[in-house]
């Protein structure tokens, strides 16, 4: 996955004349920081350099996280088409280009962020966009000003950067300003799985509807040291690749998240969880399925159209397939 050509472009204005070394240096501060989770009072993007470093080495793994948890919530309902945004947490303006690449008939957006030297950038990336973004100082712990709700709200890549009995009361605030989808994704990391359990639990104590990417409202099915999570390839630029010291031209972002809304969306039969292996006339699946369990099924050839749309699969799609007991009794 690339960026949009429009925040591509803003982008490389952004970081137009920026030595390389000093890029590198405050991405290693960064990435130190996001890593441990550090939760110390100090903002993780603190200055400008620390702005322009996290554009040139953050900010195109996280759009393609956020940009393929929202195709998710595209795939399950095709009516919805918002019309208006709250992004907390917004950093550089991330999950709204993100939106606005998935759904054209985004009309306006607020963004709240903390930290002024991310908002300043933000709000200087989200010009090209061609709409109203209204850009206000608020910190996700502290009351937010007084917003009408919105119909899509969003929340990237937050919750780690707070402690974990916040998280039910965060929540909540963020449902409250809901009319209609609330999307919160987090690092594809076992602690980010656990984080996105507990919104997903406070969510449905709200009466949300699950959309994705469970396809049922019972008890995670994943037991740990397992964890559940998805994977979106990124291309890097040459300034990607050289603040980060890269010698490939692609990483891999680990991902998960959650969607609700306000009203039910019909669920589908199962999503992949994991990459599907294939051999000659076999694929192996590994399903969480609406009936509210996870297995590993094996699809052979004598399953006509179930193989046929299992060879088609990737990590993360949605499938008709359920899989039976005879056909998990196939993984030997």
């Amino acid at each position: 996955m690339e960026l949009p050509t429009a925040l591509r472009q803003a982008v490389d204005s952004a970081l137009a004349n920026q030595p390389i070394e000093r890029l590198t240096q405050a991405s290693e501060r960064l990435s130190n920081r996001y890593r441990k989770e550090v939760r110390d009072g100090a903002f993780h993007i603190d200055d400008d350099l620390a702005a322009k470093a996290y554009l040139a080495t953050r900010l195109p793994a996280t759009f393609a996280a956020v940009r393929a948890a929202l195709g998710m919530v595209e795939d399950l309902a095709p009516g919805f088409s918002p019309a208006s945004l709250i992004d907390v947490g917004a950093g550089p303006g991330t999950a709204l280009w993100a939106a606005a690449d998935c759904w054209p008939s985004l009309a306006k957006a607020t963004m709240l962020e903390a930290s002024p030297a991310i908002r300043s950038v933000g709000e200087a990336l989200s010009r090209p966009l061609g709409f109203p973004c209204d850009w206000r100082a608020a910190d996700l712990l502290k009351p937010f000003p007084t917003l009408q709700p919105a119909e899509l709200v969003t929340l990237a890549y937050v919750l780690d950067e707070i402690e974990g009995t916040a998280i039910v009361d965060v929540t909540r605030r963020l449902w409250a300003l809901t009319s209609s989808m609330i999307v919160i994704i987090e690092p594809g990391t076992p602690a980010g799985w656990r984080r996105i359990l507990a919104v997903r639990q406070a969510l449905m104590d709200q009466g949300a509807h699950l959309v994705a990417p469970c396809p049922h409202a019972a008890p995670c099915p994943i037991v740990s040291p397992d964890w559940c999570h998805f994977s979106r390839r990124v291309a890097r630029s040459r300034t990607h690749r050289l603040a980060k010291q890269g010698e490939v031209p692609w990483e891999d972002e680990k991902y998960i998240f959650i969607a609700a809304s306000r009203d039910k969306i019909e669920p589908p039969a199962a999503r992949v969880l994991a990459p599907p292996r294939l051999a000659s006339g076999v694929a192996r699946l590994k399903l969480c399925r609406s009936d509210g369990s996870a297995a590993e099924v094996t699809v052979s050839r004598r399953h006509g159209d179930a193989f046929r749309e299992a060879r088609r699969l990737d990590w993360g799609d949605i499938t008709s397939i359920m899989g039976t007991d005879s056909d998990e009794k196939e993984k030997g």
